[in-house]
């Protein structure tokens, strides 16, 4: 446990050392797909520990939503709701290296002036619940970079697929291009349980036979 909670804590180190944006490398979301593909559940998970405090510490974010749509249409409304929120809680946190102590205030925050990845995914997730998107739609993933550092990322799941929202950068990802290893996803009919993420490989039309990434 101990060794998985110091990998997620370098991920505001990587963010800090990432290479700025620059105008030119401004969010583009992506072009429409006939076969998007999705995100497929595998077995049940341990949530992550501090997810866990999270959960204790702001219970409204992890409320369970049953009556609620698990994707939504992205529309130009909401692509534009996606991208604005993503590239203003990039610019809005200032990226360090956390210490998590025993206290609740220590975890997980919701638009600190200063945080890592985790704080950047859960403010994105609240941030899209204030814009009216349905949290079934808002997940939280676990996943590990190409050096093999630990990383939590905010999975919106669409009618075009499930897209990411990353604090590494302003661009709209869908998940199977980001070059992430994924490892688990909270659930969408519960927020307090997570599961095991399958590879790539099934599309939305296939995934209907399918448990889709966290009923």
């Amino acid at each position: 446990m101990a060794r998985g909670v110091s990998a997620m804590l370098l991920c505001s180190l990587l963010a800090a050392t990432s290479i700025p944006i620059t105008a030119h490398a401004r969010s583009r979301l992506p072009a429409d797909s006939s076969l998007p593909i999705a995100i497929v559940e595998g077995s049940p998970t341990l949530a992550p520990f501090q997810h866990v405090r999270f959960c204790l510490r702001y219970p409204g974010e992890c409320k369970s939503h049953p009556a609620e749509s698990p994707r939504i249409e992205l529309t130009g409304q909401t692509a534009e709701l996606l991208y604005r929120v993503n590239r203003d809680v990039n610019a809005a946190i200032v990226p360090i290296l956390k210490s998590y102590g025993p206290e609740l205030a220590d975890g997980w925050t919701i638009s600190p002036a200063e945080g890592d990845c985790n704080d950047y995914a859960v403010t994105k997730r609240h941030e899209l619940l204030e814009g009216g998107l349905p949290a079934k739609a808002l997940r939280l993933s676990v996943v590990k970079t190409a050096t093999g550092i630990g990383h939590l990322v905010l999975v919106v799941a669409t009618t075009k697929g499930d897209l990411v929202l990353d604090n590494l950068t302003e661009a709209i990802r869908p998940w199977q291009h980001t070059g992430y290893h994924w490892l688990k996803i909270e659930s969408s009919s519960d927020a307090r349980f997570w599961y095991e993420i399958k590879a790539p490989g099934v599309s939305l039309s296939d995934a209907g036979h399918m448990r889709l990434a966290d009923r």
